[in-house]
């Protein structure tokens, strides 16, 4: 059985467009012009991505994505004709799991979808990779279910949240610059642009930290990066 992704967009040039690609790369598709169909199409079956236009008429690609996150912790590619961080950072506060701009290169968006669809399958145990789990202090990471529990309560992350909290958990009491980070987590040149690093670190913060404006597990160092905490 294919991996499915869902393709919600109001532009019907550009959905069969997307359509053809992740076909040709040997995913199933299924395409929705508005939110409200998406949201549908999403409860029909288990997709291994969304791929999410941001301005759509009636909901918008964020009142879709905040309704997505709600239920699921499916990987989320935005697209945005709108070039700035502002709609970015939003986007990942809310949950996506990376972004790519209006117009863009098909190759890199097949390249995108493969890498998100790659992590994702791999940490929910549906790869060939075992991965091993993780214990701390209140804390517990098991990458072969994808679940993080905080003293013995589920907590749901992302992705791109999932990969940089075992990336750093794995490698615990070891500095990592914001470059290593990126490079490992989003598989591609590190560009000097922080801000999708610093919003996944500031929400997975708030979902495991005792106080996330003391953080226990994921210490800052000045001018390198973050690192965690080996006396947890």
């Amino acid at each position: 059985m294919k991996n499915k992704i869902i393709i919600i967009d109001d532009d019907p040039k550009l959905c069969a467009l997307l359509e053809k690609c992740v076909t040709c790369d040997g995913f199933e598709a299924a395409c929705a012009s508005d939110g409200r169909e998406g949201l549908e199409k999403l409860e029909e079956g288990s997709p291994v991505l969304v791929v999410l236009d941001v301005m759509m008429p009636g909901l918008d690609g964020f009142e879709v994505l905040r309704k997505i996150r709600e239920t699921s912790a499916v990987p989320v590619l935005m697209l945005t004709a709108r070039d700035d961080n502002i709609d970015k950072v939003y986007g990942l506060r809310l949950g996506a799991d990376d972004y790519l701009t209006k117009p863009f290169d098909i190759n890199e968006f097949s390249a995108r979808v493969h890498s998100l669809v790659r992590r994702y399958t791999i940490l929910n145990g549906s790869g060939e990779e075992i991965l091993g789990r993780l214990s701390f202090k209140n804390l517990e990471i098991d990458p072969d279910r994808r679940l993080v529990t905080v003293c013995g309560r589920g907590i749901e992350l992302q992705a791109k949240e999932f990969d940089i909290l075992y990336y750093l958990a794995k490698n615990k009491g070891r500095a990592l610059t914001k470059k290593q980070i990126y490079e490992e987590v989003w598989q591609e040149e590190y560009l000097y642009d922080d801000s999708n690093i610093m919003a996944h670190i500031s929400k997975i913060r708030r979902l495991i930290e005792p106080d996330s404006k003391k953080p226990t597990y994921i210490q800052t160092i000045k001018g390198v990066g973050y690192r965690f905490n080996a006396e947890v």
